[in-house]
Order: C-alpha cells, then structure tokens, then sequence
C-alpha cells in the first residue's frame, strides 16, 4: 500500500465507516484502562461498566483526574461500586512495578487494556530512553510481561481467554523506522539528540509496538488455541483527544480536515479487541477486525527489523525486571 492508497483509505473509514457499538458482556470480568481519564481511554472504560464488568481500574498518573473520570462514568451510567481508581506513572519503572505488584493480588484479570501514551516533539530522557519510547513502548511492554502471568492464572481458574491489548495505531504505516539505519542500536539511535526524528516519533513508537506484538506471539507463544492470552494490538484510528495538544491550532484543522472521531467512537475498537477470539491472536485489529499491518512490516527488511526490536527490547525488560520473559 503507497501512501496515496493509504490516504484513500483513511479518508475512507474515517467519513463512511464507524465501528459498532460493542455488544460483548464481561460480566464478571476485571478489566485495567490505562490512560483511562480522559479521552479514549475513559470512553473504553465506560463501555465496560455499561457491558456489566464487576471491576473497571482507570490506571491513571494523576489520581486527582482519575477520580473526576470515575464519577463522570458512574454518573452517566447510573452504576456504582465498579470503578476503581489506581496510580500509575509510565515514565517511572518502579512505578509500573508497583502497580504491576498491586494488581498481581486480584482475584483475577480478565484484561489489560494498554492506552496510555504519549506524542511530543520535545527529545527529553525519561529513564534510559527518550521519552516517547519509554512511556510507548518499553513501559508498556514492561507492565503487559509483568501481568502475564496473573492473565494466564486467571483464564487457567476461570476457563477463559483472557487479553492483553496494546493501543497502537496507523500511523505505523507512515515510517519504516529510519533509524534502523543509524547504526548498531536502534534504540540507542532513538535516544541520541544529535539524530533525532522527533517528529516522526510518535509514529516510530507505534511502529516498534507493533514489532514488539508480533515478535513476541511468534516467537514464545504462536499457537492462539494453546495460548490461555490473546496478546494483541488494536487501532483506534483517527479521533478527537488531547494526545496532538502540542499542536495548538492545528489540531483542529487536522481534526476537521481528518473526519476526526468522538472518542466514544473510537474507543468501540478498544473493547472489541479486548473480547476478540484466538484469530485476534498477534494481529492488528482496526475498526473491530483483523487487518494486516503496514506492507513494510511484512517485507524482509521489516522481519529483519522486527527480530533486532524485540531482541533490544527483551534485553532491556530483562535489566529492569530480571526474568521478565520467563512470564510469557
């Protein structure tokens, strides 16, 4: 797909296309939104609470916001008693592994709803990482290993599958990760403020989600039937959020300009994909179906990429939280 196929696309989808209303019950299920005050994210984690979910935690980093998310959804709801707010900083590693320890004593967890993220043209490190990428990816990789196994426990108990879903996006249509080629370390290319990309960043992040996904699912666990996790990533498209503030005016022309989506509508997506069956398995789910992911992902060089991305990842989560991948 060239990008003048890809713009017909999205223009497509985005003015004669809506996803439908999800109509799944997760009754009794135990569901984590992250980046659930606001935006997609809240809109998902109402969905939830109006599908009959017993428990709903908005994993927000201002708990303050949270609490004002969780009483718009009890009020437009009518519902009480379902919603939790929890704390969680993806900038911060020890935050994630507090939050990931803290969840590892539920009951259960039924899904784990990977919305938070970031998009800024201003390089700053977080971490051992540009920011972007830590908060994008290497946090959110960390906090999906990190809960694995209480999703695996959780659908052995309750003979079910349970998911992890990362929230990623089209955009990685539109980079094929120049900084593949800027040495040794792609993601010591990333870090560097002599050669940064900043405003292609965001795309780069969504891209290596998507590498990571997939990399992960066929090398460690391909057979969907077996798999007690369907580990996906999902595509909310094109919406009206605050994730393009830095923007300023132009968000709005963009928007416009895009057929931009309500959040609510966005986030339909979010939920069918937390409910999809083992087809969902390591696939890219867009308007509630699985779709192949960019054309470069699938070329030789985007394989070999994707095997460097998943073995720099892997060695990272494993210095944060040795044995990490023991957990998959």
């Amino acid at each position: 797909m060239g990008l003048m196929s890809y713009f017909a696309n999205f223009f497509y989808i985005q003015y004669f296309t809506r996803p439908p209303l999800p109509q799944a019950s997760f009754e009794g299920q135990t569901v984590i939104v992250t980046g659930a005050n606001i935006g997609l994210g809240l809109e998902a984690a109402r969905h939830l609470v109006k599908l009959h979910a017993a428990k709903v935690i908005l994993a927000c980093r201002s708990v303050e916001k949270g609490a004002a998310a969780k009483a718009d959804i009890e009020a437009s709801t009518g519902t009480s008693g379902v919603v939790e707010v929890w704390h969680l900083d993806l900038a911060s590693y020890d935050s994630v592994k507090e939050f990931a320890a803290r969840a590892a004593a539920l009951p259960r967890l039924d899904v784990l709803l990977e919305n938070a993220g970031i998009a800024t043209s201003k390089f700053r490190l977080q971490e051992d990482n540009e920011a972007t990428i830590t908060t994008n990816v290497v946090s959110t990789m960390l906090l999906g290993l990190l809960l694995l196994p209480k999703l695996k426990e959780s659908a052995k108990v309750h003979n079910t599958k349970t998911h992890l879903v990362i929230v990623s996006s089209e955009v990685h249509f539109l980079t094929k990760l120049p900084e593949r080629n800027d040495g040794p370390s792609i993601f010591a290319a990333l870090n560097d403020p002599h050669t940064k990309r900043m405003r292609t960043r965001y795309f780069a992040s969504k891209l290596l989600e998507v590498f990571a996904v997939r990399q992960l699912v066929e090398e460690r666990c391909p057979d969907a039937d077996a798999y007690p996790v369907v580990i996906n990533f999902v595509n909310p498209s094109f919406n009206h959020s605050s994730l393009m503030r830095e923007a300023g005016f132009w968000q709005y022309v963009l928007k416009f300009l895009g057929g931009a989506w309500s959040p609510d509508v966005g986030s339909r997506s979010l939920v069918a994909a937390a409910c999809i069956g083992p087809e969902g398995h390591g696939q890219y789910v867009t308007s509630c179906k699985v779709e192949p992911p960019a054309p470069f992902v699938l070329t030789d060089e985007g394989k070999k990429t994707q095997e460097r991305v998943w073995k720099e990842l892997s060695a990272k989560l494993e210095k944060i939280q040795p044995g990490i991948l023991s957990n998959i």
